[in-house]
């Protein structure tokens, strides 16, 4: 096999963390390849997403390449044990090289999760969102927590049936979420004790009623599992993400990471404006990204995922800066943009709440 020298480049433009102050290792040429996706349209973005996660979490100069029809990532850095790490938990990594006189020799990365990755994939129903995309969005998120290194506190405000949760546990943090719809958090406890007793893995889970001042405020599921040593937790309510304050009262998060809506699904039927409802997925951010916002730690970072086709991305950042936060908007930030659909034009956007 030829050496970078010799790539077939079809993606060319390279993605440089120097515009925002990352410091550059030494030019050593290395090959992360790809994994497969499932989905056919994010299989077509995948290298250019990658690109972007990497240099965003590791700080390093990162070209979309081809070496024989089969996408990889050339890495201009040094091997040392912080790039091996960072690469480890790449949402599409699947194996990574380094160019000996011509030839790929394999390089060995630590494994990282702490559960196996049929967790996150065997759940299917309408809506899910991409495994590898939640896992990006988490990757990058939690790359700009300015905290002291070791397990998170993650929030979902609008989890759905759970998968960023899920990724969460992965990757050994704790977990929490909100979700409006009452049927999808039953469902997806149902799926989660069932996977945990087949795993035959220490655990306790339980759906619980939750209620505040003789008022029924939905329900709540908690679970806990022991691995290697220690637990994780994992808590979610179901309820209107708006109210995820008072939900977890003085609980602070070290991150909150969250697929937005796409359209009008999670709009409140009590919502009036002008004289009518507006449930629009718009609206919905306009009310909620303060709210999360009080639930970060000072060091803490927010990241999301929206539809662009609803609301443009200098609106998303002007909310997230109107509620105190700094905004990650330049360099690898501009290369996240992907479609998904004729309707759904996708973005992912993070901001943190500084030190």
């Amino acid at each position: 096999m030829r050496g970078p020298r010799a790539l077939t480049t079809r993606r060319t433009t390279s993605i440089s963390p120097e515009s925002y102050g990352l410091r550059l290792n030494g030019p050593v040429p290395l090959l992360m390849l790809i994994a497969p996706s499932l989905n056919r349209v994010y299989a077509g973005e995948a290298p250019r997403l990658a690109a972007a996660e990497l240099a965003v979490t590791a700080g390093v100069e990162v070209e979309p390449v081809v070496i024989a029809g089969v996408d990889y990532l050339r890495i201009d850095a040094e091997a040392d044990q912080r790039l091996l790490a960072t690469v480890a938990v790449q949402s599409a990594k699947l194996g990574l090289y380094e160019d000996v006189a011509g030839l790929l020799r394999p390089i060995e990365l630590a494994k990282v999760d702490l559960l196996d990755e049929d967790l996150v994939t065997i759940p299917k129903y309408p809506g899910k969102t991409n495994e590898q995309l939640t896992r990006l969005l988490l990757n990058v998120t939690l790359s700009q927590v300015a905290l002291p290194p070791g397990p998170r506190a993650i929030l979902d405000p609008l989890c759905g049936r759970a998968t960023t949760l899920l990724q969460a546990w992965r990757l050994g943090h704790d977990a929490a979420g909100i979700e409006a719809d009452e049927k999808a958090v039953e469902a997806f406890a149902a799926y989660l004790k069932t996977y945990l007793r087949r795993k035959r893995l220490k655990h306790s889970a339980e759906m619980t009623p939750v209620r505040r001042e003789g008022k029924s405020l939905g329900k709540r599921f908690d679970a806990e599992v022991s691995l290697d040593g220690r637990s994780l937790s994992m808590g979610i309510f179901t309820g209107d993400t708006r109210q995820s304050g008072k939900l977890w009262g003085k609980r602070r998060f070290d991150a909150i990471v969250t697929d937005a809506p796409y359209g009008i699904v999670h709009g409140s039927v009590s919502d009036v404006r002008g004289g009518g409802r507006d449930r629009s997925a718009s609206a919905l951010l306009a009310d909620a990204i303060p709210v999360w916002a009080g639930q970060l730690r000072t060091g803490g970072a927010l990241g999301m995922s929206w539809n662009t086709l609803s609301t443009p991305r200098e609106r998303v950042a002007e909310l997230l800066a109107s509620a105190g936060l700094t905004v990650r908007d330049d360099g690898p930030w501009r290369h996240f943009s992907h479609r998904v659909d004729s309707s759904v034009h996708r973005d992912v956007i993070v901001a943190v709440r500084e030190v």
